[in-house]
């Protein structure tokens, strides 16, 4: 992210701890393991991610004082490394239904953590949302069984920072024929999605469909193979360009696309492959707004015969549309910021 942040116009330096994948790197897909899942974020995200960085952050810290640390939830290290050095800090929430920071999840390595950096346990993980938590997505959407505490601030977004309020009856799309569908399986997991990509536009080939697909900054569209006319392959399009001119979308269920998809009143069909996507889609499932397929043994039948439901059922839609008027309801981040300025005068 160093160079993304440069680009934009900002000194940035590393905080260390690498968590993505290789550019070549191409995996088989393999089946929902949620264990699995936990373990990693249990060994890798609170475990040797967190420590590199709150080494890392303590150095940085101590010779370059901020006035606040604004982090990714799972950002774990930055979190201790704020209390060691006495700074208040804010978590932006980044897995949308929730599920995977819990004290039997990532309680241990970050007590084990706060011990070595001469903190007290705290087995309640009180000290990850002390200050503040910036969750950009509707409070509804949450599983009430992950509930943030009171220190969560709900703010629209950001698909919908830089676009007007989207018409409820539709009439700020452009006028087509037929329906379009937006395909995506994020930015990383198109890497390891092995056929899943072949199976989702078989099924569409069958339908009266355009389709949109982004494969990810690492797949070449070509690796997709020759597409008919209407269907677009791309690496990357902003969400807030595609998502109003679409009717459905299917996703692997990260908390950007299904969030983005919900923000423009879009019902889903969802293809959880990992992380936090099993959380989200059982949420999406559990709300009305999509249904949800297994990425492993859908055929491009179950794909096709899916798209059909959301797309002709208005119950899905209907759904998405009152999540719609939720996320159209919430402050914008211009309110997340005038908080850490807040956070910032009072530490």
């Amino acid at each position: 992210m160093v160079d993304a942040v440069q680009t934009a116009g900002f000194d940035a330096m590393s905080s260390g701890g690498a968590t993505l994948l290789g550019s070549a790197a191409r995996y088989p897909l393999i089946p929902v393991d949620r264990d699995a899942e936990e373990l990693v974020v249990r060994s890798v995200f609170a475990g040797e991610v967190a420590r590199e960085r709150a080494v890392r952050l303590v150095e940085v810290g101590s010779h370059w004082r901020p006035a606040v640390i604004v982090r990714d939830e799972m950002d774990f290290g930055s979190a201790v490394a704020a209390e060691r050095l006495g700074l208040p800090h804010a978590a932006v929430i980044v897995l949308a239904a929730g599920g995977l920071v819990r004290p039997d999840v990532v309680g241990e390595p970050l007590d084990a953590l706060r011990v070595e950096h001469g903190l007290s346990p705290d087995p309640t993980l009180a000290m990850l949302h002390r200050h503040l938590a910036i969750a950009p997505f509707p409070a509804s959407f949450r599983d009430p069984a992950a509930a943030l505490p009171s220190t969560a601030h709900y703010i629209r977004p950001a698909v919908l920072e830089s676009v007007a309020r989207t018409d409820r009856d539709g009439s700020a799309r452009r006028p087509r024929d037929r329906p379009t569908v937006y395909v995506s399986l994020g930015t990383v997991f198109p890497q390891e999605s092995g056929d899943l990509f072949a199976r989702v536009l078989g099924g569409l080939s069958r339908l009266e469909v355009d389709v949109i697909v982004t494969v990810g900054p690492e797949l070449d569209p070509a690796e997709l193979g020759p597409q008919p006319p209407h269907v677009h392959v791309a690496r990357f399009l902003p969400l807030g360009d595609v998502l109003p001119q679409c009717d459905a979308v299917i996703t692997h269920a990260g908390s950007g696309t299904v969030i983005g998809a919900l923000a423009y009143g879009l019902p889903m069909v969802l293809l959880p492959m990992g992380a936090d996507q099993p959380f989200n889609a059982d949420r999406c499932v559990t709300l009305g707004v999509g249904i949800a397929l297994d990425a492993f043994t859908a055929t491009s039948d179950d794909v096709r015969e899916a798209v059909v439901e959301v797309l002709t059922v208005p119950a899905y839609r209907n759904a998405a549309q009152q999540l719609q008027d939720e996320i159209h309801d919430l402050p914008d981040a211009a309110s997340a910021v005038q908080r850490l300025s807040q956070l910032a005068s009072v530490r």
